[in-house]
């Protein structure tokens, strides 16, 4: 299976560069592989998609105000992007400067404190903030929302609240859960008035999210590294929604692959570590019966996802479709409900 299989053409105009006024507001393209349908909704008329005793499942990691500028010792600029915190007031990053620093120097922040870098960890580096200054706190205080790099714009005040879902609890990601900043309060009412549950796991997602993938043959690509948490009281709310006969729904891609992490032989079972599976067209998913996901990238390693749920024509149709009738595609753009055929997932 190769890279170019997952081509498909997007108008850069199409890629949305902000949200808009009201979170639910976007459109959904509803593809229901077992019927061989598309119909073009609206994400507020997701409570018409659900069934009462069917169980959303949502990520609430929280997003990390994780890019920095900085100044290197030789008065040279420096941005820094925290990948992921590690302890203390150490932290992985990558580092965006003229030229790579070794173990030993130092960056200044705007408010001159300083940063240390430890050393190269792979791709990143592990830096040292010198502060007494909790590293959240620091973080708060001198951090900007890490948006996307297809988002071209500078961060503003109303990305701190808008790349954020409502139900962001536990604060470790660098990347937004992007089909979770689809939900407000009225939706979320709406779909309890349904008789739909709520479920929630953790992925803290990185930077990797957007690194594209560099092979042409997909055998060869490594997956990043992401840390995830399946509590018990989750995995119990599914056992139950089974029992019951409702259906599993995932809200993004993040939490296909915790679900399925957390479940290596198809029995689901509670989890905290890290995961770094990659799902292609040919893998059987067990712990999922629906999903909804924005557009992603072409050639992305989740647009290779969701075609291993619906199958790889049949989203590339559904793109073709989506940029034909001018969704709006990525982090802040519309939705996509997909209904697998049968035979994708495992019974």
């Amino acid at each position: 299976m190769k890279k170019s299989d997952f081509h498909f053409d997007l108008p850069s105009e199409l890629i949305a560069q902000a949200p808009l006024p009201e979170r639910s507001a976007s459109r959904m393209l509803v593809l229901d592989a077992a019927q061989e349908r598309l119909t073009d909704a609206w994400v507020r008329t997701l409570p018409d998609e659900v069934r009462s005793g069917d169980l959303l499942v949502f990520n609430d990691t929280r997003v990390m105000p994780a890019r920095l500028h900085a100044r290197k010792s030789t008065g040279g600029a420096a941005e820094i992007l925290i990948e992921r915190l590690i302890g203390g007031q150490d932290v992985l990053a990558q580092l965006g400067v003229s030229k790579k620093p070794s173990a030993g120097a130092t960056l200044q922040l705007a408010d001159g404190s300083t940063v240390q870098v430890l050393g190269r960890d792979g791709e990143f580096f592990r830096l040292r903030f010198e502060s007494q200054e909790p590293l959240p706190q620091l973080l708060a205080r001198l951090g900007q929302m890490p948006l996307p790099p297809y988002i071209t714009r500078a961060p503003g005040a109303a990305d701190a609240e808008r790349y954020q879902t409502v139900f962001a609890r536990h604060a470790g990601a660098v990347a937004a859960p992007t089909a979770g900043l689809h939900f407000d309060e009225p939706l979320l009412q709406a779909l309890r008035a349904r008789g739909v549950q709520f479920g929630h796991l953790t992925l803290h997602v990185g930077a990797g999210t957007f690194q594209p993938v560099r092979v042409e043959h997909l055998e060869q690509h490594r997956m990043h590294q992401e840390w995830i948490n399946v509590g018990a009281p989750l995995v119990e709310q599914i056992m139950r929604t089974r029992a019951e006969g409702g259906r599993v729904i995932a809200i993004g891609t993040t939490v296909v692959r915790a679900l399925e992490s957390a479940a290596p032989h198809g029995r689901l079972a509670p989890f905290e570590g890290e995961t770094g599976i990659f799902i292609l067209p040919g893998y059987r998913f067990s712990q999922i019966d629906g999903l909804l996901t924005n557009f992603h990238l072409p050639e992305s390693t989740l647009l290779m996802l969701v075609s291993a749920l619906a199958g790889r024509e049949r989203i590339l149709a559904a793109y073709r479709h989506a940029v034909e009738q001018r969704y709006r595609f990525f982090s802040y753009g519309d939705a996509m409900l997909i209904w697998p055929p049968a035979g994708s997932t495992v019974p």
